[in-house]
């Protein structure tokens, strides 16, 4: 599969559409007045704006949700530094890593820190905030600009019996001194865009670009009532009867979302599968929707929350990628577990999160396994029929078996929440993860995955049925298009595992994948019809806006701005009046997204690959300087700036930049790779090769660099070595396309077509609509004849 050209964030919003509409409709009739009748009508039916009113105006009428939220992860997300909150040692402890020692004291009644500032030297600064609470307790630092800071010295709060109670750093391996992106003080480590939104209520980061500078509020510093219920004040309104009544009587009690799921609905034992079954379905997804806005992996796209709307009006949710999840969709970075959830067969059963948790305490409804077996009969589950391990062993708990814990920030421990069978055989396949080897890390996965196959008399598949597919998908094996296509439309499966492989498809579609993917973008979730429009991205333009243009107004704004993302290069002369409107609304609303994230180079980049799309190449400049300006080390930038000056003549200026990104980041391998082609372009061969070889042994794993040091090499005369470098990045990449035909073009190139054959027969598997590939098969054999004769 080719590579997706790359984009970070993609976000955007739209407000106050309602209201334009409405006042576009009196104006189209001037002469007309509203009847008084109606008019009352309709200020009847129309609640005021609600606001926030705050934690303690709900607590006088809901006090034993407000006890249960006392103490919870979410009162304790975020609190103002004080006796009663700062949990870590500040009578002049010391902590010391990479060469600096860190001292924490008090100073008149203030928590302080003397630790390395932005330019590496020790500097004093005042904790204004705690973040969280256990098992770790993080600290947040005020710095010019408005940017608040999370301390990268973090303390453990647990037992000391448990290893806790003692300051630790979050990166104990990597030596993040002031220079590196993950020290304190630099951008991944800012609270405004990284940490505010899920850690306090009602957040507007109001950041302005020309200034640099944050105007962050909240209506309350932690998670409370209305992060979740939504602004309360029609609510407050509706149980005082104040007014009229006007939007007091449609059911709703002046509450913006109606979490309201589990009303009235039992799970009804089924004594033949021993599972529960929902008496009623569950015909919405706004109570889990609205917790995944901050339990998942996710950028915002608009800051335009609505509560009970879907999470693609402001969000973009984060698929089963390479490096977040593992092929069968195991979560592997630190993905929180909405994505987790979306794959079980309990999400598609009907179960919601508070079916498990109390949302006021966030504490489970019953302790530990026992809250499965609200659900799961204990007869036959708790049973070594079922487990085959002793009773009350590791090996017997549900939990430990179906939502193995991986280990995030050094000492907090996260549940996958896929609720999946155990599979070891698939770690012997694939290299994935299991449950079983988690407890026997001393047997191997094929000694689990005998066992298991021993117990049940058979290898258990379970719900997810997609890891090998997934898997042969990001490595291109053959016959892995048809395999994707036919993930993508088993609607048995989750969405986000078919979404998953429709970003996996290579990006020139042929014509049985435009089929399919047609019908994916008229798919019930918004997952897969994003999913469906990006794997569109290299058709040709009339067949991309012939596919999308109903997408540039699907009614979830992920939907369309990842639309008009993959329409941007389309040229306007080939549309009509309506066509080219309802572009420029989608890729208004796209850049929108991106300027929400403004204080971010990758919003910027994605700018500037918009921008390059159509044309404006002074604007896509200036976008790239933006992001260089905010993260000079940000190398994207760097690279596709030099690109863009190559493209426009002025490759000088394009050698500038690389110099410069180069001296801040001399290990990188994409600079070093694209100063190598800048060497090639000015015909310098020998600074060309030394700059291709060194992208090559900054990053081993890229087929890419591998390809074009290869071929570089064989261009001046050292095939035999490109040969080697050729085939040594093959074995890493059997299925790369572009290292299969090098070699196939070296080997017949110097007369050895019988070597060359092999290479070409496999790319002709892999690619058989290919007939480019079959005639170069043709050709070599021919080829090979010919010499036999000979």
């Amino acid at each position: 599969m080719k590579p997706r050209r790359a984009m970070f964030l993609r976000a955007l919003a739209v407000a106050g559409t309602v209201a334009v509409i409405g006042i576009a409709l009196w104006q189209g009739r001037p002469e007309q007045t509203v009847p008084e009748r109606s008019r009352k009508t309709v200020e009847k039916a129309v609640a005021p704006a609600p606001t926030y009113v705050g934690e303690q105006v709900c607590a006088d009428c809901h006090q034993e949700e407000n006890r249960l939220w006392r103490g919870s992860h979410h009162e304790l997300a975020m609190r103002p530094a004080s006796e009663e909150t700062v949990a870590g040692d500040f009578d002049n402890a010391s902590f010391t890593y990479a060469g600096a020692t860190t001292i924490f004291f008090r100073r008149d009644g203030r928590f302080m820190v003397r630790t390395d500032g932005p330019d590496g030297q020790l500097c004093d600064y005042e904790i204004r905030y705690t973040f969280g609470a256990t098992p770790l307790q993080q600290y947040l630092i005020p710095l010019p600009g408005g940017r608040l800071q999370a301390l990268g010295i973090a303390w453990d709060t647990r037992p000391k019996a448990e290893g806790g109670q003692r300051w630790f750093h979050l990166y104990p391996d990597q030596n993040v001194t002031h220079s590196h992106p993950l020290h304190w003080t630099g951008l991944n480590q800012n609270w405004n865009y990284m940490c505010a939104e899920c850690h306090s209520t009602n957040v507007k980061k109001n950041y302005e670009l020309k200034a640099r500078h944050y105007s962050t509020t909240f209506s309350e510093v932690n998670v409370s009532c209305e992060a979740c219920h939504g602004p309360g004040s029609n609510h407050v309104a509706w149980a005082k009867k104040e007014g009229d009544g006007q939007h007091h009587d449609d059911g709703s009690k002046g509450l913006v979302i109606a979490l309201n799921e589990r009303k009235s609905v039992q799970w009804m034992p089924n004594p033949e599968s021993g599972n529960a079954v929902r008496s009623a379905p569950r015909r919405s997804t706004r109570e889990i929707e609205m917790c995944a806005r901050c339990h998942s992996r996710r950028g915002p796209i608009s800051e335009d929350y609505g509560h009970g709307r879907p999470l693609g009006d402001t969000h973009r949710l984060a698929l089963l990628e390479d490096g977040l999840y593992y092929p069968d969709g195991q979560m592997r970075d630190e993905v929180y577990v909405y994505g987790s959830f979306l794959q079980s067969k309990m999400f598609r059963h009907g179960v919601t999160c508070s079916d498990c948790h109390e949302p006021h305490s966030l504490g489970l409804r019953a302790p530990e396994g026992e809250v499965c077996l609200q659900c799961h009969e204990a007869g036959k589950y708790e049973s070594p029929k079922h487990h085959f391990h002793p009773l009350n062993s590791r090996g017997a708990d549900c939990i430990e078996c179906h939502m193995p814990a991986t280990t995030y920030m050094i000492v907090d421990p996260r549940h996958d929440h896929g609720f999946r069978v155990p599979r070891p055989d698939l770690s012997v396949k694939l290299g994935t993860p299991n449950a079983c080897n988690r407890c026997h890390a001393d047997h191997s996965p094929a000694w689990a995955a005998k066992r298991v196959e021993q117990w049940y008399g058979h290898t258990p598949e379970g719900y997810q049925r997609y890891a090998e597919i997934l898997h042969d998908g990001s490595t291109g094996a053959p016959g892995v298009v048809e395999r994707l296509l036919g993930l993508a439309e088993d609607k048995s499966q989750p969405a986000i595992a078919r979404a998953s492989a429709l970003a996996r498809l290579d990006r020139v579609p042929n014509p049985r994948s435009l089929s399919v993917i047609g019908r994916q973008l008229r798919d019930d979730d918004p997952l897969v019809r994003e999913a469906a429009a990006g794997a569109l991205e290299g058709a040709e333009p009339q067949t991309r806006f012939r596919f999308l243009a109903d997408l540039l107004r699907d009614r979830v704004r992920a939907v369309r701005i990842e639309a008009a993302r993959v329409l941007a290069d389309v040229p306007a002369e080939h549309l009509m009046s309506e066509q080219r409107t309802a572009l420029t609304r989608g890729i208004a609303e796209y850049m929108a997204a991106q300027r929400l994230n403004a204080d971010r180079p990758e919003a910027h980049l994605n700018l500037a690959q918009v921008h390059a799309a159509q044309r404006r190449f002074d604007r896509a400049e200036a976008a790239l300087r933006t992001a260089l300006e905010l993260d000079p080390g940000f190398v994207p930038a760097s690279v596709n700036l030099a690109d863009l000056y190559r493209a426009l003549g002025r490759d000088t200026e394009g050698e500038s930049v690389l110099r410069e990104a180069l001296r801040r980041s001399p290990e990188s391998a994409a600079l070093h790779h694209a100063v190598g082609l800048l060497r090639v372009r000015q015909k310098r061969m020998s600074e060309a090769l030394a700059e291709l070889k060194l992208a090559v042994s900054f990053d081993r794993g890229n087929a890419r660099y591998a390809y074009v040091y290869g071929v570089a090499l064989n261009g001046v005369g050292q095939a035999q070595k490109a040969i080697a470098m050729l085939q040594s990045a093959l074995r890493q990449h059997p299925f790369d396309r572009d290292l299969l035909f090098a070699l196939a073009s070296i080997y017949r190139d110097n007369g050895q077509p019988h070597k060359a054959l092999s290479y070409a027969r496999t790319l002709a598997e892999l690619e058989p609509e290919n007939p480019e590939r079959a005639a170069l098969v043709a050709e070599l054999q021919e080829q090979g004849r010919r010499k036999s004769r000979d």
